[in-house]
């Protein structure tokens, strides 16, 4: 029976007993890299196979009624903003599970809900079949999927990044951003071979639905593999330390609210491109491009491997020069870009594959600190919650609309609104990289 504590998290006996016996057994820094690659991957994994199906499949599946293929499509992109709002709330229901019942308990529920509700939507029947109900469906997974990663939260990067060299904390902190590339590529291989090798009407009838079954053991074996880390000695003394527990949110709210508000701007302009390199130029590619969609699904998984290179030349970078440092001049590498993207996009295919391939490029060397700065400036027994709730705020604010929103002003207003969008999210982060410089002297 889990026991519980007012002043922080509480394991398991199971858990307990497991550090016991793998007490002797130190674990290395090597080994919590990979398990927070895995379980970062996942994640990515789900959400980018829903992304990348919300342009190909669901708004022929599901917005059939649509006036037009712009039209379903933004209908599509508004239920894929429904898991950034659902992610929060999500954070704050599994904060409390971890609290009563432990990490192991609260992973185990939150992965199998993200790996069902993903699954899950494998089977969704279209419109035609069953109106109304295949958009509330929909709705309700991809609700179902937000809530699930608000528990996902693991504190594995911050186990890995607190067992780092003091020199070397850039490098530690851009290991689990590969999860991203990694899950990007691995999903758009997936689609991009049915769509390349199956009618049009066989992908959209059953072709589409593979990579949502696959997500299901992803997300099993990423489950295995954070369990290994959570039940080591490493972990379960930081768990005692504090430096691991799971707070009440009003109480971090209250201590830290403030710094919440500025880590959620900090990684905006990464995440404001986050999606704009991904999901958005395959929506647009899908209705003004005379690209094949499978061979630019190539192109993309080429920008990924770029995204990952870049990551781990953020690491590098960041060791020499600083995490603000690094934050500061990528955003403004962004600020350029958000002028220069819209012209690429603009200039036909190959335009639009070398938006695709540089932007990875300019997102892996920002993206790659983005997290690490989050948790910063968060004291012992608030850094896991804080970190947590201050990531959910910053997709949302950053990512959770941008596909809407990006493709809503660019086929309204013209791609240039697709850069003003990018532009903003620099100049927030470099505001408040500034205000926070600001405090930490007047501090």
């Amino acid at each position: 029976m889990a026991t519980t504590s007012h002043y922080g998290p509480s394991s398991s006996s199971l858990e307990r007993d497991a550090r016991r016996i793998h007490d002797d057994k130190p674990v290395s820094p090597g080994s919590i890299a990979i398990g927070v690659v895995i379980g970062r991957m996942s994640e990515f994994f789900d959400f980018f196979v829903y992304g990348l199906a919300s342009v190909l499949v669901f708004p022929q599946l599901v917005f059939p009624f649509a006036p037009d293929r712009l039209t379903g499509t933004l209908y599509s992109f508004a239920i894929f903003s429904l898991a950034f709002l659902a992610r929060p709330v999500g954070s704050v229901v599994f904060m409390t599970i971890d609290r009563m019942y432990g990490r192991g308990t609260k992973l185990t529920i939150a992965l199998f809900l993200l790996g069902g509700s993903t699954a899950s939507i494998a089977f969704l029947p279209g419109y035609e079949e069953i109106g109304v109900w295949s958009i509330a469906l929909l709705a309700l997974f991809r609700l179902g999927q937000g809530f699930a990663l608000g528990g996902a939260w693991d504190g594995l990067a911050s186990l890995l990044a607190l067992n780092a060299p003091a020199n070397h904390r850039g490098w530690y902190a851009m290991i689990p951003q590969l999860g991203a590339p990694i899950g990007f590529a691995l999903a758009s291989t997936l689609f991009g071979y049915f769509v390349a090798n199956l009618s049009s009407e066989d992908f959209l009838s059953w072709g589409w639905r593979y990579p949502f079954f696959v997500a299901f053991a992803i997300n099993v074996v990423a489950l295995f593999a954070r369990l290994r880390l959570v039940m080591t000695k490493e972990f379960g003394t930081l768990l005692e330390q504090h430096e691991l527990e799971a707070a009440p949110i009003l109480d971090v709210l209250r201590v830290h609210g403030r710094d919440i508000l500025i880590g959620a701007f900090v990684p905006l302009a990464s995440f404001a491109m986050f999606h704009l390199v991904t999901i958005f130029p395959l929506g647009w590619m899908s209705l003004y491009g005379d690209q094949p969609i499978g061979a630019f699904m190539v192109v993309q998984v080429v920008g990924a491997m770029v995204g990952v290179v870049a990551i781990i030349a953020s690491g590098l970078i960041a060791d020499r020069i600083g995490r603000r440092a690094q934050l500061a001049i990528c955003a403004v590498i962004i600020a350029i870009f958000s002028f220069v993207g819209p012209i690429l996009i603009a200039s036909g295919n190959s335009g639009h594959d070398a938006f695709v391939i540089i932007g990875f490029g300019v997102l892996g060397l920002s993206f790659g600190q983005a997290t690490g700065s989050i948790s910063s400036r968060f004291g012992r027994g608030y850094r896991y919650t804080g970190a947590a709730f201050t990531s959910d705020l910053a997709w949302l604010i950053g990512a959770g609309f941008a596909p809407l929103v990006a493709l809503s002003l660019s086929s309204r207003f013209g791609l240039t609104f697709v850069g003003y969008y990018l532009l903003s999210g620099a100049i927030c982060t470099l505001a408040a990289l500034a205000f926070s410089k600001a405090l930490e002297q007047r501090e």
